[in-house]
């Protein structure tokens, strides 16, 4: 389902190299050549996340390399609520790529409608899951949200979706134990600050601009949650993607009491669809990784995408494109 802060996007398809056709509403389109594939032209859709989120950052980070590798390809950025939305969008055929979490396309394979085969470009950089309070906050542990108001993300978001099973690992019912208020982090941090929510969760990758600045204008902590992976692994298969983390002191100094914060992390994939046309997917492909210096000066949990990692995209298999992308560098 479309999120109904956006208005409804002309459902979309891509074309294979074959093909010479336009897509109504100025869809992407294909000349085939026997001199080679030719640079594709047209427009593409990326679907990202929230404004103020590390997604969206990143894709307005990966449009400017996109620029410069694929002059020819417009790169449309829509927000969105985040992976499970982006994932919607893409079977919906709404968007052409868009970034998600391991632990919601292993969901969506578990339990999601049938549609066209979702497949992976790259693994890039891990979300970590950031329970934050205010300094005072009696609360020093998941289990101790019973009864406040507690901000988990908006619906349709990666985010939600893990913290749905962060409480159920702390014995916490999801709707009944607490006030869950479905915002994301362009709203949630406001609320804190304005005594309108007592704790929120947030999924991002290190540091999260928004929780930066929340920092500088109150004083507010981290929860620590790693005490928590015993229970995930009990529920769901999406817990085989969650793993124990830390976040170091330094991602956040002026965090009250500043230290390493033991946490969860989740890997972040950029995906498509099997109607992905395979040269273009190459291309794609490249970019996410010729792009890790320049995007990774603004978003810093960038610099963790390099060749070593990126095929490693499980749920997903790769893309036929981006499989040809890895082969090409590695010959």
């Amino acid at each position: 389902m479309v999120s109904r802060s956006l208005p409804p996007i002309p459902r979309r398809r891509m074309l294979g190299m074959g093909a010479a056709a336009a897509l109504a509403g100025g869809g992407l389109w294909w000349r085939a050549s026997a001199e080679g594939d030719p640079p594709p032209s047209g427009e593409v859709v990326l679907s990202t996340g929230v404004p103020s989120g590390v997604y969206a950052q990143y894709g307005q980070l990966l449009r400017a390399q996109l620029a410069r590798d694929l002059p020819q390809v417009r790169v449309t950025l829509l927000p969105s609520a985040g992976s499970v939305e982006n994932i919607e969008r893409l079977l919906a055929g709404e968007a052409d790529f868009a970034i998600a979490t391991a632990d919601s396309l292993a969901a969506h394979r578990s339990h999601g409608p049938a549609g066209p085969k979702l497949l992976a470009c790259a693994r890039i950089y891990d979300d970590y899951m950031q329970l934050v309070v205010p300094a005072r906050s009696p609360v020093r542990s998941a289990a101790d949200l019973a009864g406040l108001r507690v901000g988990v993300g908006q619906d349709q978001s990666g985010v939600q979706l893990v913290t749905r099973e962060l409480l159920a690992a702390a014995g916490l019912d999801f709707e009944r134990d607490l006030t869950a208020v479905p915002e994301g982090i362009h709203t949630m941090p406001r609320m804190l600050e304005q005594g309108r929510l007592d704790a929120f969760f947030w999924s991002g990758g290190l540091p999260t601009r928004a929780l930066e600045q929340l920092s500088q204008r109150v004083a507010i902590r981290l929860v620590p949650l790693g005490d928590l992976m015993p229970g995930l692994r009990d529920h769901g298969s999406q817990a085989a993607y969650y793993r124990a983390a830390v976040v170091p002191p330094d991602a956040y100094p002026d965090f009250s009491g500043s230290k390493a914060t033991d946490t969860v992390a989740v890997a972040n994939l950029v995906v498509t669809t099997e109607r992905a046309d395979i040269p273009l997917t190459e291309r794609f492909t490249a970019s996410v990784i010729r792009g890790r210096d320049r995007i990774a000066t603004v978003v810093h949990a960038a610099q963790r995408v390099d060749l070593r990692t990126a095929i490693y995209t499980q749920p997903l298999p790769l893309h036929p494109g981006a499989e040809r992308y890895y082969r090409s560098v590695k010959s």
